[in-house]
């Protein structure tokens, strides 16, 4: 039985959003991957990116073995985090992971892309990305949640999917 959730998506889906306010739901504790690279390296992801995508994946994969030490968390990942199958592995291990599904109109209206190093060429990068990306969002993932309403409304698509699943326990 697994006691860990993470959540995958393309950059500005919501991940980091849903998960903080679920992760306090439910009592468990809340990483944000991406600010979790930051913390421990004291480089933005953008300063990361400098030194090339493959040296970014690098930490991310390590990254992803690091957290699987903890018990009963909430995981939000980097939007690229499937990019390479060993970080699934990794997480598919001791995860349940839920695709958190949101549309390109939906992200490109709530992102400030200057933040983003892979969206900050805008709309036309953003559709690549979701094209590239999206089938391996949905073979990854145990579960699919659409963000197309309100925090609180996909929060409880969360805990439906949480509560009727019999992949993860929380302590």
């Amino acid at each position: 039985m697994k006691n860990k959730i993470v959540i995958i998506g393309m950059p500005g889906s919501g991940k980091t959003t849903i998960g903080k306010k679920l992760g306090k739901e439910l009592s468990l504790k809340f990483f944000d991957m991406d600010e979790y690279i930051q913390e421990s390296t004291g480089k933005t992801i953008l300063q990361l990116f400098e030194n090339g995508e493959d040296y970014f994946r690098d930490i991310e994969t390590e990254t992803c073995k690091n957290l699987m030490k903890y018990e009963n968390v909430l995981i939000s990942t980097g939007g690229g985090v499937i990019k390479r199958e060993r970080n699934i592995d990794i997480l598919k291990e001791e995860c349940l992971i839920i695709f958190l599904d949101r549309s390109v109109d939906r992200i490109l209206s709530d992102v400030d892309v200057s933040q983003r190093p892979l969206l900050k060429d805008g709309k036309e990068k953003v559709i690549r990305l979701y094209e590239e990306r999206y089938e391996l969002y949905k073979k990854y993932a145990d579960e699919i949640v659409v963000n197309d309403s309100d925090v609180d409304e996909i929060i409880a698509r969360f805990k439906n999917i949480i509560n009727d699943t019999k992949k993860v326990k929380i302590l």
